[in-house]
């Protein structure tokens, strides 16, 4: 069929979803949008100036099953009974990222991971674009790959942040450099509670690579293992480790307190802009990725000092009467919120909560009891979090707006302590989004 001619229709009117129905428009395909909820009134704007004909509150099945190709929601699962019916139809839904791939001749890495991707994409582009390279960013976070494409910018490099969602519904994307963070308990409910079948996700990002690709991934990670023994790697395969110093991507001296990345680039942990161990796994990944591109070594030092850590990912906010307030919003599962309790030096006032994703507490047990001296607890449903630390902390209050938390925060708190939004859950309950709960919350801090 020639492509030219194609019927798509985008199931979802997010960021990814307009931004694939504009760049199908731009490249002469007929378009139709479709959404089961109500679509934002900016996106509506956008599809109406590109002339893009769409729907919402819900999907005619007959127009979405007519499509030769569908581009769907990465907010969609694939056990829904609308794309039960599509495959049953013999259409394989693809994303966002699949489609806009097939427009670009840049080099691509492409991120992954539970936590640390949003942090560690920024710090890859950061490093790429102050070496002077041609470099753009998209994916996950901010703008989508098919915007970008649609404006006709092409830029040799993309950095692109991927989530597991997207991973699913890729088949020919092709990344030149993977990086695999790590893969921590997250989303599980979408994976039958199975590990495995979440790493399978994960592990995605390497298909389609050759041996003139790279791979480079956390060797210390017990999933990621596991997958490796499953998986056939093509590329060139470049580990980073806290442990082992053999590893031929990056290593991390704890005695020195310094890393080295490819053999050729050492630096003291202190020098990094990024604090805590998690930041010097994202350090090693990004620092990899430069050294593939040969980045000089005084350029890849001085990014990864000067670099500024993105928002709402342990965001200083402000000091109010000796009382640091860090916006952690970013923080959606366990694992990333021990990274933030971990990199704590002051006596804690933690702000916790939202819709639950299946979390067990336990391994953050050990860090409360030594750092946060009171919990406040931000969600419409806080019976776990109370279960979970009302044994070891004393001062645990409930709070159902981010104006009510921060004041109780700023009366826990004492000088020279941290009132750290870290949640640990998603923010459906009270929140639009993490964002929308970060902006929040930095709203009421400023208002004190």
């Amino acid at each position: 069929m020639n492509v030219t001619h194609q019927n798509i229709v985008v199931l979802g009117a997010g960021e990814s979803g307009v931004g694939a129905a504009i760049l199908a428009k731009a490249k002469g395909l007929s378009v139709f949008v479709s959404d089961a909820s109500p679509i934002k009134d900016k996106f509506k704007a956008e599809l109406n100036e590109h002339q893009i004909a769409w729907e919402e509150g819900g999907h005619t099945l007959e127009r979405v099953l007519a499509a030769d190709e569908i581009i769907k929601s990465p907010g969609i699962p694939n056990s829904s009974n609308l794309i039960k019916t599509i495959l049953e139809a013999g259409i394989t839904p693809i994303c966002e990222i699949e489609f806009a791939a097939r427009y670009t001749k840049a080099k691509l890495i492409a991120i992954t991971g539970s936590n640390g991707k949003t942090t560690t994409t920024h710090l890859t582009y950061h490093i790429l674009k102050k070496a002077g390279l041609n470099v753009e960013m998209a994916g996950n976070m901010g703008v989508s790959l098919a915007r970008r494409l649609a404006t006709n910018f092409n830029p040799d490099y993309f950095v692109i942040e991927l989530s597991s969602f997207q991973l699913e519904d890729m088949y020919k994307f092709h990344a030149n450099v993977a990086i695999l963070l790590n893969i921590t308990p997250d989303h599980l409910d979408r994976y039958n509670h199975s590990m495995d079948e979440y790493g399978k996700a994960k592990m995605r990002i390497t298909q389609n690579q050759t041996k003139d690709d790279a791979f480079i991934y956390y060797a210390d990670d017990e999933e990621i293992r596991k997958q490796l023994s499953q998986h056939i790697i093509e590329a060139n395969k470049l580990p980073f480790s806290m442990q082992d110093e053999t590893v031929e991507g990056g290593y991390y001296d704890a005695k020195t307190q310094t890393i080295t990345i490819k053999n050729k680039l050492t630096m003291s942990i202190h020098d990094l802009a990024l604090k805590g161990q998690h930041n010097v796994q994202n350090a090693l990944a990004a620092g990899i990725a430069g050294k593939i591109f040969e980045i000089r070594k005084e350029s890849l030092r001085e990014s990864l000092a000067d670099f500024t850590n993105v928002e709402h990912r342990l965001e200083f906010v402000a000091k109010v009467n000796g009382i640091e307030f860090i916006n952690d919003s970013k923080a959606t599962n366990i694992n990333s919120t021990w990274y933030a309790l971990e990199c704590m030096t002051n006596p804690v006032v933690w702000i916790v909560g939202g819709v639950d994703k299946g979390n067990d507490y336990e391994e953050l047990l050990p860090l409360v009891k030594e750092k946060v001296k009171a919990i406040i607890c931000l969600g419409k449903e806080n019976n776990k979090i109370i279960e979970s630390f009302q044994n070891d902390i004393e001062v645990i209050v409930e709070a159902f707006s981010a104006s009510e938390a921060v004041a109780y925060g700023y009366r826990l708190a004492k000088k020279g302590e941290t009132v750290l939004l870290s949640p640990a859950c998603a923010s459906f309950d009270l929140f639009e989004n993490f964002e929308d709960r970060g902006q929040q919350f930095k709203t009421a801090v400023r208002a004190l």
